[in-house]
């Protein structure tokens, strides 16, 4: 018989049963920290969106028709890796506009973030708020911890006629904007 206060075990659950049970947890979880959307592929159409910058001032798709954009997502504002990022998209940018290019960063921060963002570190291009995270998720970008959103590493080329010509899921934030350049550069001579 046991001791009145000791614990025999008998409904403690064994390592076996305790690895299935945290297994079958995860199944159940996994799903919620999954990608809205796939990233649009090369060639398809780059979806529409229409979000306010860090003044406030709406930008959509529509307005760099007849242009190259570099839409770039990121997680948070003012943390290392994007702080790296946006820095040197800010040191390229003139070489990025000569190639008839504008730069447009995305993240689910919102404007006053994206004010203080932008004013700390001179960034001369628009940083959208995608409080919501809808246009994350339409680029395949939305990675959704359920107590929180975020906007996953990723960006895309869109040629002028608004289709995806380059995308990267993969960017490596101190060697992104070099490796943009190139491929604008590359792009546009394949086009010429």
């Amino acid at each position: 018989y046991a001791v009145r206060g000791h614990h025999t075990g008998a409904n403690t659950p064994t390592g076996g049963t305790m690895k299935r049970l945290l297994t079958a947890l995860f199944l159940l979880i996994a799903p919620a920290f999954a990608t809205a959307a796939e990233p649009p592929e090369i060639g398809a159409a780059a979806p529409a969106f229409s979000l306010p910058d860090q003044a406030g001032k709406t930008h959509a798709l529509a307005d760099y028709a007849g242009r190259w954009l570099v839409l770039y997502f990121y997680p948070k504002d003012d943390t290392p890796g994007c702080t790296t990022e946006a820095c040197n998209f800010r040191d390229d940018i003139a070489r990025i506009r000569k190639l008839g290019a504008e730069v447009v960063g995305v993240s689910v921060d919102d404007v006053a973030s994206h004010a203080a963002f932008a004013k700390k570190h001179s960034l001369p291009f628009p940083l959208l708020a995608d409080e919501g995270g809808a246009v994350a998720a339409s680029y395949g970008s939305l990675r959704d911890l359920m107590v929180m959103k975020m906007a996953k590493r990723v960006t895309f080329i869109i040629d002028p006629k608004g289709r995806v010509a380059q995308r990267y899921l993969d960017v490596d934030p101190k060697a992104h904007a070099a490796e943009v350049v190139a491929d604008l550069e590359r792009l546009q001579k394949a086009g010429s």
